[in-house]
């Protein structure tokens, strides 16, 4: 049994109310130390709620939250060994970036002298790539350096936890990929833990070592990037992270570890189940995902070698860049969706909005999981 000193956070039962709305219930979870750990859902499924009972500025309606295996009911949030980033970066705009990072060091005890102060910026200006920056005011930066000006401030007092509540959603896609990797070097080096909040998928994918997938107040999957996309425990999941096929129906019969599901356009698909999800029996709603990229995609009249086949008419050609999405108009399952890979979609000839064609799949490419 691990020791509770090799988590940074720990939340047992933790549920939190507001009137008679229930924000969070019933969370249990932890977060090992020097992770960096991602929450990620649509608005409303309690995330941010989570992070701000971290950070202090909410308390637990019902159960526990500990820090570095601590309890921390009560205490407020300037005295927990946390700092957070929040999507506005909140930067005195009177200060210089010297005097925002420095600010919260005012209040630390003992409290460093100002010679010290400066030398604590500088070194947390360094860290950010900003040195040489301290002298200047928050509307002379750019928004990729304002964020690393609001960065360096969370980090300067050395906490255990940074807390990042959607800190990059006021970027440009550009810039937002750019900070991706900051962070990322950021985490790397100082080797603390951190804690991100976040409804953009790639952004959690790209730069999180565990996602926690909530609805509705609930952690629905814990898992590592890889397996949340390649083994979803539910429908939910397969539909949320990336984009899924998903095609419903009653199981029909369990044959080993692969569920026969019948739809109701009269046909049988079997897929292996997936390992992280509740396991599914006879006669149980269920569905089988398939990933787009693991759809083919041919003329109707080539060949197309797979054991599930569809006739159907492309409805919408996308350019995605390296990828061509074709979404197929079926009879039997309405949207499929299919991405082929740039120089693969040249050699099909790039079908055009109206053409006849046929997608098809292996039974062994999709996943059955519960709804």
């Amino acid at each position: 049994m691990e020791s509770s000193q090799a988590f940074d956070i720990e939340f047992r039962n933790v549920v939190k109310r507001y009137g008679s709305v229930q924000a969070v219930n019933g969370l249990s979870f932890k977060v090992r130390r020097g992770a960096f750990h991602s929450f990620l859902g649509s608005s409303g499924c309690g995330k941010t709620t989570t992070l701000r009972m971290i950070a202090g500025f909410e308390q637990p309606s019902e159960g526990e939250v500990l820090l570095a295996g601590k309890p921390v009911a009560g205490v407020p949030a300037h005295q927990r060994p946390v700092n957070m980033v929040f999507q506005h970066y909140a930067l005195f705009p009177h200060l210089t970036v010297a005097e925002n990072i420095a600010y919260g060091l005012r209040y630390r005890t003992p409290r460093p002298d100002r010679a010290a102060q400066r030398r604590m910026a500088d070194e947390a200006l360094e860290m950010v790539r900003l040195s040489g920056f301290g002298q200047r005011k928050p509307h002379e930066l750019s928004g990729g350096q304002q964020q690393r000006v609001a960065l360096a401030r969370a980090l300067v007092n050395k906490p255990t936890v940074l807390l990042l509540d959607e800190p990059l959603a006021a970027l440009d896609r550009k810039l937002r990929k750019e900070m991706q990797s900051e962070l990322l070097r950021l985490q790397r080096e100082v080797g603390i833990t951190f804690v991100l909040v976040t409804h953009d998928q790639e952004e959690a994918l790209s730069m999180s070592d565990s996602i926690s997938i909530m609805k509705d107040g609930l952690i629905i999957q814990t898992a590592t990037p890889e397996a949340l996309y390649e083994t979803p425990a539910s429908r939910y999941v397969a539909d949320f992270i990336g984009e899924s096929n998903l095609f419903g129906g009653t199981v029909r019969r369990l044959d080993g570890g692969r569920v026969v599901l019948g739809t109701a356009g009269g046909l049988e698909l079997s897929s292996p189940q997936t390992p992280t999800g509740p396991a599914l029996a006879p006669q149980a709603e269920g569905c089988i995902a398939v990933r787009p990229e693991l759809v083919g995609i041919a003329a109707a009249d080539a060949e197309l070698p797979r054991e599930v086949r569809l006739r159907g008419r492309v409805e919408d050609r996308i350019y995605l860049g390296n990828l061509t999405e074709y979404r197929v108009r079926t009879d039997a399952f309405g949207i499929v969706c299919v991405r082929v890979p740039r120089h693969g979609d040249e050699g099909l000839g790039a079908f055009a909005h109206g053409a006849p064609v046929q997608v098809g799949w292996d039974q062994s490419s999709g996943l059955a999981m519960a709804l």
